[in-house]
């Protein structure tokens, strides 16, 4: 029996119970439309995420307070630290630092408030991470030495206290009760939920270590930004951020009562968990894929008991071993690619809606629908009813003529 054959006899055989064969085939779409939305989704999670890593640098440094875990009482980081690491003849492959201190505080205007993440910085902060203004100013070195009552605010924020990004330069705000003069709204970088870098309020670092945030000394810091002249600097000027750090603490080796994080570090483990993830997701709708498999098996154990009569009668005049089971298994694949199919439109179809909800929500999500996710899914349903569709095939094949005949 030659492929053309086989394929014209499933598709009358498919077409003779249609309701059947389209339930049948609604499993597989439903399996292979739900793996395509899921790697979608979960790539275009991944390149937003990575994205917004990327955006900031690939060459920086967070440097946080401490470090190996039998290290007890580790030191703060403190102002003097920054300067030692600003030294261009300790450090040469080191070009920006700021120093930060933050905390969550309450921000008001009028009868709205919202609670907010709050960064005290220096003037440096701005071109080391990369952080712009879309009007008004950066802080500068006379906020800081006025330990002025000045602040920069997230467009987020804005828009929770104004219901609006623009013209804001100018108004009063509450910190913490403390009125603040606004000098600028941040560009956005986009981001949403915890650690959302648009629900912000930047104030310069003297007036957050004075009035805002108590730490347990005036020149103590929560965290120091390095900025490495290159990429491809990054390890060296972080062996010279620990060497001084080491030598101002005088830590044992081993002994590190600091941690020193790339923007690098940060970028490869959201990669690794993002991609687990997606592989994850993709394996769980997987599931309904196989369910599908197993609802082809079931379809042509079910055709193979009805067509038993069939199967002897085509035996007695000559039919093969081999041709039983070429027709059966012609008919389980084009059960499954048929759904396959209409599956890669129902997953693109999900993918765009998700995209558009996205969109609507303001939250930076465009799903990713890539050729080799459509080819995986596509492949894997037509392996899935290839697979399904053995044991029906041989079952058939396997029949003798004789008692197939005599079968009612």
């Amino acid at each position: 029996m030659s492929i053309g054959q086989a394929l014209i006899e499933a598709l009358e055989s498919l077409t003779a119970n249609k309701l059947r064969s389209g339930l049948t085939i609604l499993g597989i779409v439903i399996g292979v439309g739900a793996v395509i939305a899921m790697l979608s989704i979960g790539r275009g999670a991944q390149a937003e995420i990575t994205g917004s890593i990327q955006g900031i640098g690939t060459n920086l440094l967070f440097v946080f307070r401490g470090g190996e875990e039998n290290v007890r009482n580790p030191q703060p980081l403190t102002l003097s630290d920054a300067d030692a690491i600003r030294d261009p003849f300790l450090a040469p492959n080191v070009i920006g630092v700021a120093p930060a201190i933050s905390d969550n505080v309450i921000v008001s205007y009028g009868r709205e408030s919202t609670t907010t993440s709050l960064e005290g910085v220096t003037p440096a902060y701005g071109p080391v991470r990369n952080s712009k203004v879309v009007e008004g100013e950066y802080i500068n070195e006379q906020h800081l030495l006025g330990r002025a009552a000045v602040a920069l605010i997230g467009p987020d924020t804005a828009d929770k206290l104004f219901g609006r990004k623009q013209a804001l330069v100018g108004e009063i705000i509450r910190i913490e009760k403390q009125p603040f003069r606004i000098i600028g709204v941040l560009e956005s970088k986009g981001g949403s939920g915890f650690g959302n870098p648009d629900n912000t309020v930047i104030v310069p670092l003297t007036t957050a270590q004075s009035r805002l945030v108590k730490r347990s000394t005036r020149d103590r810091v929560d965290m120091i930004i390095v900025q490495a002249a290159s990429p491809d600097l990054v390890p060296k000027a972080t062996d010279e951020i620990s060497q001084i750090l080491r030598s101002r603490h005088r830590t044992a080796i081993g002994g590190d009562d600091f941690t020193v994080f790339s923007q690098k570090d940060m970028l490869n483990t959201a990669s690794s968990i993002l991609g687990v993830l997606t592989i994850f997701l993709g394996g769980i709708a997987g599931i309904s894929l196989l369910v599908g498999g197993i609802g082809i098996m079931n379809i042509m154990l079910v055709s193979v008991t009805e067509r038993t009569r069939e199967i002897g009668l085509r035996k007695a005049l000559g039919a093969r071993k081999s041709d039983i089971v070429i027709q059966f298994l012609t008919e389980s694949s084009v059960l499954s690619l048929i759904g396959g199919i209409f599956g890669i439109g129902l997953g693109w179809a999900i993918s765009f809606i998700v995209g558009w909800i996205a969109a609507a929500n303001n939250t930076q999500l465009t799903p990713v629908l890539g050729i080799d996710a459509i080819l995986l899914a596509t492949l894997f349903s037509t392996a899935v009813g290839l697979f399904f569709g053995i044991y029906p095939a041989n079952r058939a094949a396997n029949l003798e003529p004789v008692e197939a005949l005599r079968h009612e």
